[in-house]
């Protein structure tokens, strides 16, 4: 008989509801799941969003104040979807609390805080997972594969790129993600290790970086604290400083011995979400860009010398598509990749054992963000470091 497992969700932004909704799916796509989860509280700063979104997504209750959710007694696994400031405080109090917890990256502002993250997880014993979710798009899945069969030779060059819109207009709201003591990092934190990891899944360790940053829009109209989950525009008002990057370009060495280069913007006028990479070999070469979730551009020697891409279709038999769509052609969106991940971190709980990508994949990205920032400071090359420091601030 399948057993139920309390859930909390803290921060009903849109990240959380998407979390509420994965939830709720869940059984629509994977109904051997061994456990049924049970949304028991729904948590956020505004009371209002917390008991709109629990009336709407069906939550037994709401609460605004985090703690309650943590120390419910029926809460067994906790969401965490809210802004980065708050990271480290909920992930370590619920994991102390013996809650498993699926949280959104980067787990903190800074590095250090994403380590503090990990010590408490593996302390506890409890499970984890992270919203790096981009790993579960099935193509991308066929070509972590196809790289590991040796199908396109020696790898040697890569190219991963994530490059947006969400903070070009210069009238953006000041919100907590362009302060140091909201979002720490910009988009070093932000989108950065979404990047990383992808590098580090498809093609194994970073070993070393150089890296540049720059901040293009300085200033940004102000408003009251806690306005808005997300980006919009704020016409007159007082302006305020940007506290952190818009935008980081990286040279990286694989321990591999493969090249590449890694490129984030948040203001990048032109591409909405162009989470994307290249990879290149000495036998064939291969392309993903989110903004075409379902296709994957692959070139390949097949002896007939005719050279060129050609375009792959998401399909049944690659990651979980047929999970979700009856044949090629048909696509899977954003919140798909949402739902797979719910499954994964309720399985993970259920078998007690740890699946990717939890925290130890987390702290290897945000150890090569660690070693990004050096290298911005430094204007030379930097080491990435391995493993989780054992103490407060220690160094790569």
């Amino acid at each position: 008989m399948r057993r139920e497992i309390g859930v909390a969700v803290i921060g009903m932004g849109w990240m959380g509801q998407v979390h509420s909704r994965g939830y709720r799916r869940l059984f629509h796509h994977y109904p051997e799941c061994p456990l049924r989860p049970r949304l028991v509280v729904a948590a956020d700063a505004v009371g209002e969003r917390a008991r709109q979104s629990a009336e709407l997504l069906g939550f037994e209750g709401w609460t605004a104040d985090w703690r309650e959710a943590v120390e419910h007694p029926e809460v067994e696994a906790v969401s965490i979807a809210t802004p980065n400031y708050l990271h480290r405080e909920i992930a370590v109090a619920a994991a102390r609390a013996g809650k498993h917890i699926w949280l959104e990256k980067p787990c903190g502002r800074v590095p250090e805080e994403t380590y503090e993250i990990a010590r408490a997880v593996e302390e506890a014993g409890v499970r984890s997972t992270v919203g790096l979710m981009y790993r579960h798009v099935p193509v991308v899945e066929h070509a972590r594969e196809l790289i590991a069969s040796g199908a396109l030779g020696e790898i040697t060059h890569y190219r991963g790129y994530f490059l947006a819109d969400y903070a070009a207009d210069p009238h953006g709201a000041l919100t907590w993600r362009y302060k140091l003591d909201g979002a720490g990092l910009g988009v070093l934190g932000d989108i950065m290790p979404h990047t990383v990891d992808m590098a580090q899944n498809l093609l194994g360790p970073i070993e070393s970086v150089l890296a540049q940053k720059e901040t293009f829009i300085k200033e940004r109209p102000e408003v009251p604290e806690g306005m808005g989950t997300g980006h919009f525009v704020v016409e007159g008002g007082e302006m305020g400083a940007v506290e952190n990057e818009d935008y980081v370009g990286c040279l990286v060495r694989f321990a591999s011995g493969a090249r590449g280069t890694l490129e984030n913007s948040r203001v990048c006028v032109g591409p909405h979400v162009r989470n994307a990479f290249e990879v290149n070999g000495t036998e064939g070469a291969l392309a993903w860009d989110f903004q075409r979730l379902n296709e994957l551009e692959l070139y390949r020697f097949d002896g007939t010398g005719e050279r060129g891409y050609k375009t792959v279709y998401a399909a049944p038999k690659m990651g979980d598509f047929e999970r979700f769509q009856p044949g090629a052609g048909i696509s899977m969106g954003y919140d798909d990749l949402k739902v797979t991940e719910a499954y994964r971190f309720l399985t993970s709980i259920y078998e007690g054992r740890q699946k990717e990508p939890g925290m130890a994949e987390i702290v290897s990205a945000m150890r090569v963000v660690e070693a990004m920032d050096r290298s911005c400071r430094s204007g030379g090359w930097e080491a990435v470091g391995q493993g989780v420091p054992s103490e407060r601030g220690a160094g790569a």
